[in-house]
């Protein structure tokens, strides 16, 4: 098995499913089995989830909000489907922890690296919500953080599109698609892949991102099997 302890970034668009907002709980049903089937392998999961889905800070500040404001909102955005997926998790019969970037004793653990660590040990799926617990990083820079810190082996990022093009599929049919790439490439092409300052933390700690597509069934079970899956940056 070549990952043993995994980071799966989730965005929170990625739950809304063909809803145009909110939470479809048929998408939280199908994101628990595909986690469950890993575990049951004995693959350490961390998740991480943004919250696009209810709100997004930056589209907050283009109205003219204020900026650390906005972004506070989007952490509690991201708690709240980070409790959804925590729920669906729970139902399949995988014990789960939420950990927070900011303090919220009633809902969830604070986040502390060394229980983080212990509970993967423990075969606990750790959901980690609030990004970073700091305004103007986004949850992808979150994602390479607790990623780091918990010495996961890679950060697999699911997306709607089977790994990174030259440029959208959806609107060029001559994009083609990158088996793989280097972190360099990634930032000198302007690829849309995570925002830069997350790149670069992942090229920093030498930590591979795998690009997928999670709405393929049994793509995250190929991806951490070592099939090869979407786009390897690396």
């Amino acid at each position: 098995m070549p990952y043993r302890r995994i980071l799966l970034k989730l965005s929170g668009e990625a739950l809304m499913g063909r809803q145009q907002h909110g939470i479809d709980p048929a998408v939280v049903v199908s994101i628990a089995d595909q986690v469950k089937a890993i575990r049951e392998m004995n693959v350490e999961v961390g998740l991480v989830i943004g919250g696009g889905n209810i709100f997004r800070g930056v589209a907050g500040a283009t109205q003219g909000m204020d900026r650390v404001t906005g972004d506070h909102m989007g952490m509690l955005a991201t708690l709240i489907n980070a409790l959804a997926l925590q729920d669906g998790l729970e139902q399949k019969g995988i014990q789960t922890r939420v950990m927070s970037g900011i303090e919220m004793p009633k809902v969830a653990e604070s986040y502390i690296r060394r229980r983080a660590v212990r509970h993967l040990e423990k075969g606990r799926v750790i959901i980690f919500g609030a990004g970073t617990g700091n305004p103007y990083f986004s949850t992808d820079t979150a994602a390479g953080l607790r990623a780091s810190e918990i010495c996961a082996q890679v950060v697999m990022k699911a997306t709607n599109v089977d790994g990174i093009y030259s440029a959208d599929p959806r609107k060029d049919p001559q994009a083609t698609k990158f088996d793989r790439i280097s972190y360099q490439e990634v930032l000198e092409k302007g690829l849309k892949v995570m925002d830069a300052a997350a790149i670069a933390l992942c090229m920093e700690n030498k930590l591979p991102i795998l690009v997928f597509d999670m709405n393929q069934p049994g793509n995250l079970l190929r991806a951490v099997k070592g099939e090869v899956v979407g786009t390897l940056v690396g």
